[in-house]
């Protein structure tokens, strides 16, 4: 571990066998706290880099249950944008799973904001609880099926002390969202800063992931907005490419940012409930936005307008309500 610290006190980047070697040190508990301390702020201040991340990445998907599934999308983001928004992935993973999309959610409870994803499925009465067998039968029977972090990367116990006292964003920001337990190839993420896209995109391509979408707003959302343009670097095949969304061209019409704010479990829970409903307002509209982004990465769509479109008339016939009923009495 010494050899590669220097490396980091130097400011050098880790390749991506090296940032493995340092992981399977720290997820097999074999740093000291101050090893753990020192590898995790020195990387966050020289900047961590795709290699490093795919390194980590491959070392807690290895050490996690694995959840067997084929041809599920996630819409796992960092979070940490600060923005205190409506749980707006976990929706849109929702109003896909009712438009018949496989998805395999992976999140947590809240870190950075009053209410993960974790926190509104419990809210909506929706078991996080589940072993992965479960979590297949739900997603063969429902299309959906959240595997809830902790409960499938117990390696993480080793770091989780020393993350606390450092109390700011580190590494293990960016490995949770591609560490899936069920290894999906087809994923949209949601990242907290711009600079993240491109390494993000690297990251994922050394993960062989077939076809991704990395998303940052420019009003600083790790999710597509309805109210500013966002950035979005594409990885597909191999082959990465980058492109705006301009909520103007697909007259989106949001105007007050302010209603995408979120609180406590309960009052997300109950914003969810009223879009499902088919309620139209400027959270449906960026639900549907992140929707329509999973609907091209899982290949039901090549045009994003038609994709949004398709969306957004599934969301306001009130259908996606059923079928939240017919999940809460799985």
């Amino acid at each position: 571990m010494k050899k590669l610290l220097d490396k980091l006190q130097n400011k050098e980047n880790l390749n991506f066998e090296e940032s493995k070697s340092a992981f399977e040190i720290l997820m097999e508990g074999n740093a000291s706290d101050q090893e753990i301390y020192d590898f995790l702020t020195l990387l966050s201040e020289k900047g961590e880099v795709s290699d490093e991340i795919a390194g980590g990445v491959q070392v807690l998907r290895n050490k996690s249950k694995r959840v067997n599934v084929k041809d599920c999308v996630d819409t796992c983001g960092t979070g940490g944008d600060g923005k205190n928004t409506l749980n707006i992935s976990t929706a849109s993973a929702l109003l896909l799973a009712s438009m018949g999309v496989k998805v395999a959610k992976h999140g947590n409870k809240a870190v950075s904001s009053k209410c993960g994803s974790g926190d509104v499925l419990e809210a909506l009465n929706i078991n996080i609880n589940l072993e992965p067998k479960q979590i297949e039968d739900q997603i063969y029977k429902n299309n959906f099926g959240f595997m809830f972090a902790p409960n499938y990367h117990s390696a993480m116990k080793y770091v989780g002390p020393t993350r606390k006292k450092i109390g700011k964003r580190t590494i293990f920001n960016m490995i949770g969202p591609l560490s899936s337990p069920a290894l999906v190839n087809r994923q949209v993420v949601g990242v907290f800063d711009k600079k993240l896209l491109k390494i993000f995109a690297n990251a994922l391509k050394n993960l062989n992931i077939k076809f991704a979408w990395i998303v940052n707003s420019e009003d600083g959302l790790d999710e597509i907005s309805p109210y500013a343009k966002t950035n979005v670097v594409q990885l597909k095949n191999n082959e990465i490419s980058d492109f705006i969304i301009d909520p103007n061209e697909l007259n989106i019409n949001a105007d007050n940012f302010e209603n995408l704010l979120g609180d406590n479990a309960k009052f997300n829970s109950n914003k969810m409930i009223d879009i499902f409903k088919g309620e139209d307002n400027d959270f449906s509209k960026a639900v549907c936005l992140n929707a329509a982004a999973g609907l091209i990465v899982i290949g039901k769509h090549t045009n994003f307008k038609d994709s949004y479109n398709e969306a957004r008339n599934y969301i306001l016939s009130g259908k996606t309500y059923n079928y939240l009923n017919s999940l809460q009495n799985a």
